[in-house]
């Protein structure tokens, strides 16, 4: 049997909050109905000691009755057996519920990130994902492990309730009003305190974006001299933080004061009324002893239902962000035309720019503003369907299956990312290191490893693989120890093993110096010959490799060539090598 089963994999409703924490219950049914039943059983027997022992007093001790004493302290000890038994497995369940329901949520919102891809950092802040994946989730899963401990509290007040009206009504009336009007007071805090979480947590994703902005952009703020700018941004957001956080302390300080204070004084004002009734002989010892057991129980049991509440409620802000999450749809649509061979073989073509890419040639686009190689690039790998959708063989890129598109054009910006794990099966995950089959080889005779070599030599990578002490088998974290060069070239051998048909690469050699710049534009229309390739750059060392130059000026082709050919429009010169006209 295993500890943590595999979820129902159906899919959560996602109408509002409450309805995704109620399906996540609904979920793991067994484990979480289990978990409230222990949880009744092991409070039930923990509420049923104060009445054994107060038997005992009367029954044993004050009556002196040895056997009746012995009788009712295996009541006793049967009861406490029977609360650490409960108790276990009331715990083993609720860990189940627990951890179930955090990989649950983890799968959703992996895959919804998955299914999004280019479009979830154009949609949400990478601040919000993070806090979802590192708070959020945790807050769900502390939010089920409580009920079942709240559920037991919950159900054990009624029944102690119930006992100590059948003792005595004025007691038990007592703690029937004390009870909720306690649990009004916290309840009213409770709401409060939702509030402010709610305005925390907007803080803080706030405060995350600032700094995964400052660590993706530290390389050039040292460039600029802008660290102390951006620290202080980033110190003045922090207060703000601090601020949210000390208004939501000063509720949650109220709150962990009416969770003690209040049972307290229902506890006293119980004692107080039953030694009362001891005094003038209306409620024998042992009665007393068991209803200042029943006071603390309740004193316990009530702290127990609060903090659930306040479980609940930090899994109602937390699930709010989750299901906004959930709740995204692809802006692309997939089309369910069969891409065949004949028109993966045509021309590659945008209509709003113009710009056209023969099939088999090493194009070279030079574009006047840098904003219009990333929307070109986005608009020839269809990851925008803005203006006039590009066609690859005359037909149009939405007609064909999202996920042929991608498999078929590659595009590779300044964005592309390396993971933690071994370098060689971040290189080449379809490769044996990354535990594939082995992928497409190049040529249909080359295996992985003189793939992986090739592509590092046309990449100019080989130094930077021999200078890790594992080499390929080096473990790396995302990339973190290496150059933005270093970043350049491994992110360009990935793209060579992929061997898309067409790979389209965004200032691929930005970061490069011009010696390892050369060598890589020497390699490239060699590595890649008989597909096609598009290069966004001003770089004239690649222009010159290029088998075809297009220049883009205000998002229009305006002129083809070659490069030496282009050298002599004076918008290409102004372009390639700033070169400055004076009128």
């Amino acid at each position: 049997m295993h500890l943590f089963p595999e979820p129902d994999p159906g899919e959560p409703a996602l109408g509002s909050p409450g309805r995704y924490l109620l399906w996540l219950a609904a979920a793991h049914r067994a484990s979480a109905v289990l978990a409230v039943g222990y949880g009744v059983l092991c409070t039930l027997a923990q509420a049923f000691v104060p009445a054994a022992i107060g038997r005992g007093v009367d029954r044993g001790l004050i009556a002196a009755d040895r056997g009746a004493l012995v009788a009712w302290c295996a009541v006793v000890l049967g009861l406490g057996v029977t609360q650490a038994v409960a108790g276990t497995l009331r715990d083993r369940c609720s860990v189940t519920n627990r951890f179930g329901a955090s990989y649950r949520t983890m799968q959703l919102v992996t895959r919804k990130a998955a299914q999004l891809g280019a479009e979830l950092p154009r949609r949400v802040s990478a601040g919000t994902v993070v806090s979802v994946g590192a708070t959020d989730i945790t807050r769900i899963g502390a939010a089920l492990e409580s009920t079942a401990r709240g559920g037991g509290a919950v159900v054990s007040v009624a029944v102690v309730a119930g006992v100590m009206l059948t003792v005595s009504w004025q007691l038990g009336l007592v703690a029937l009003v004390g009870v909720p009007l306690s649990a009004a007071a916290i309840a009213a805090l409770m709401r409060l305190l939702h509030a402010r979480q709610h305005g925390l947590r907007k803080e803080q994703g706030a405060l995350a974006d600032l700094a995964v902005d400052i660590v993706d952009g530290l390389r050039v703020l040292r460039g600029i001299g802008g660290e102390r700018v951006f620290a202080d941004r980033y110190r003045e957001r922090s207060q703000r933080v601090r601020h949210e956080g000390v208004r939501v302390a000063g509720v949650e300080s109220s709150v962990a004061a009416g969770r003690l204070l209040l049972p307290g004084l229902l506890v006293t004002v119980i004692v107080w009324l039953g030694a009362h009734f001891v005094g003038t002989g209306r409620m024998s010892p042992g009665a007393l002893v068991a209803f200042y057991g029943y006071a603390v129980f309740l004193a316990e049991q009530l702290r127990r239902a609060t903090s659930m509440v306040d479980q609940l409620t930090r899994a109602f802000v937390a699930a709010r962000m989750v299901t906004d999450l959930l709740a995204m749809e692809p802006g692309l649509g997939s089309g369910d035309r069969d891409l065949d061979a004949e028109t993966a073989r045509g021309p590659l073509r945008d209509p709003g720019s113009g710009l056209e890419i023969p099939p088999g040639r090493f194009v070279a686009v030079a574009c006047a503003r840098p904003d219009d190689m990333l929307l070109l690039a986005d608009r020839l790998g269809r990851y925008v369907d803005s203006g006039s959708p590009a066609t690859l063989g005359g037909v149009p890129l939405g007609e064909f299956p999202l996920a042929e598109v991608r498999r078929r054009i590659l595009v590779v910006d300044h964005d592309a990312r390396l993971f933690s794990g071994g370098l060689a099966a971040q290189l080449d995950p379809h490769g044996p290191a990354g535990g594939g089959t082995g992928g497409r080889v190049a040529g249909g005779t080359d295996s992985a490893a003189d793939r992986l070599r090739r592509a590092l030599d046309t990449a100019s990578a080989h130094d930077v693989v021999e200078a890790l002490p594992e080499g390929l088998d080096q473990e790396i974290t995302g990339g973190r120890e290496f150059s933005g060069g270093q970043r350049q070239r491994l992110n360009l051998v990935r793209a060579l093993l992929t061997d898309p048909d067409t790979l389209v690469l965004v200032e691929p050699t930005s970061a490069l110096d011009a010696h390892t710049e050369a060598r890589v534009a020497e390699r490239l229309g060699a590595h890649r010959h008989g597909r096609s390739t598009v290069v966004f750059t001003t770089s004239p060392i690649l222009l010159d490799r290029a088998d075809h130059v297009v220049l883009v000026e205000g998002g229009t082709v305006v002129a083809e060539g070659r490069h030496g050919e282009l050298l002599a429009d004076a918008r290409y010169r102004a372009v390639v090598t700033r070169e400055v006209t004076v009128a």
